[in-house]
C-alpha cells in the first residue's frame, strides 16, 4: 500500500505507476476469472487502455472511460447489454482496488 496524497495523485502516471498497474492488474485477474475470459481481455485492451483513473476525495476513485466504449470493442461478439453490465462490473472493481491499494479499504 502507497501512502497516499491527493496532490500527487494529480500527475498520478509519475508518483503512483506501480500502484495504478497493480490495481487494474488485481480487477483484471478478479474478473478474469468470474466472467468469459476472452470478454473481459477485449474489454481491458479495448477501453479500459484508455480509460483514466481519477480521485474523488474521501477515499473514493472514479474510473472515466473513453467515448462509446461498446464501439471500441473489436474481435469479441457480445451484445450491448451484457457488454455494459460487466463493464459496469469490472469498473466497479478498479474503484474497489483502487481504494484498497491506497489504503481505503474494499
Amino acid at each position: 500500500m502507497a501512502d497516499f496524497d491527493p496532490e500527487l495523485f494529480e500527475d498520478k502516471y509519475a508518483n503512483y505507476f506501480t500502484e495504478l498497474q497493480q490495481a487494474y492488474k488485481n480487477a483484471f485477474n478478479r474478473m478474469n476469472d468470474r466472467y468469459d475470459s476472452e470478454l473481459i481481455h477485449a474489454i481491458d485492451q479495448f477501453v479500459l487502455n484508455e480509460s483514466e483513473p481519477m480521485y474523488e476525495g474521501d477515499g473514493e476513485f472514479r474510473i472515466d472511460l473513453p467515448e462509446d466504449p461498446y464501439d471500441r470493442m473489436e474481435g469479441v461478439v457480445v451484445g450491448e447489454e451484457k457488454f455494459d453490465e460487466i463493464l459496469e462490473r469490472y469498473v466497479e472493481e478498479l474503484e474497489k482496488e483502487h481504494r484498497a491499494i491506497f489504503g481505503f479499504g474494499r
